[in-house]
């Protein structure tokens, strides 16, 4: 696999926010996202094996890893990894743009599904079977700019009832919508949706590697 780069650091999004966890960041993605903060990983990264990656995350001695890229799954080993980790006692997410087919994924793995608004200039690349094949516990999270992307996203939430059982991610995008602009969408129109902090930006700088 190519690998990007591998470190521990706060969790910063979704229900394990602000847990220690170690992150595998995959090279490579299939998408350009206007306001992508990762661009870094399109195509830097070096080829690496399930056997020295794996000993890579047991040195950090943490029991939560989440794969994330770059699109994790543009690599066919991806799947070995995610099973080896879960065999060794690991929990495992993984953050998953949606415009690959997710049911392949073991479904010991907790996904975290960012689905792309109109916003991102990806919204086309959505595969929508995806979202049936979410499990409980898994999440869906939405990177959103503007007014037009959150009327978007409740749209989705509304419409799609195999998401009333998910946790639902609402994440505005760093320094360009307000949080409390967000917060106050999301009160005024009652939807049962996390505000999504990237907390690891407030910890560490925004252009910081390795965090």
């Amino acid at each position: 696999m190519k690998i990007n780069e591998i470190f521990k650091s706060i969790q910063g999004e979704g229900k394990a926010a602000g847990l220690p966890c170690i992150f595998i960041r995959t090279s490579f993605c299939n998408l350009r996202c206007r306001w992508c903060d990762t661009s870094y990983a399109f195509y830097d990264g070096e080829e690496q094996s399930i056997d020295s990656i794996v000993a890579v995350v047991r040195d950090y001695h943490c029991p939560l890893v989440e794969i994330t890229g770059g699109e994790p799954l543009l690599q066919k080993d991806a799947h070995l990894l995610m099973a080896q980790l879960l065999d060794e006692g690991y929990q495992v997410l993984l953050e998953t743009s949606g415009s690959l087919p997710i049911d392949t994924v073991d479904p010991r793995v907790r996904i975290i599904l960012d689905l792309k608004c109109p916003g991102s200039g990806m919204n086309d690349s959505i595969h929508w079977p995806n979202l049936e094949r979410l499990k409980p516990g898994d999440e869906i999270k939405f990177v959103i700019a503007d007014r037009n992307d959150f009327d978007w996203a409740k749209a989705v939430v509304d419409q799609h009832h195999a998401l009333t059982d998910k946790t639902v991610l609402f994440s505005p995008v760093f320094d360009e919508l307000a949080p409390a602009l967000l917060a106050e969408w999301i009160l005024k129109e009652n939807l049962p949706v996390c505000l999504n902090m990237q907390i690891h930006k407030f910890i560490w700088s925004p252009e910081r590697q390795g965090v």
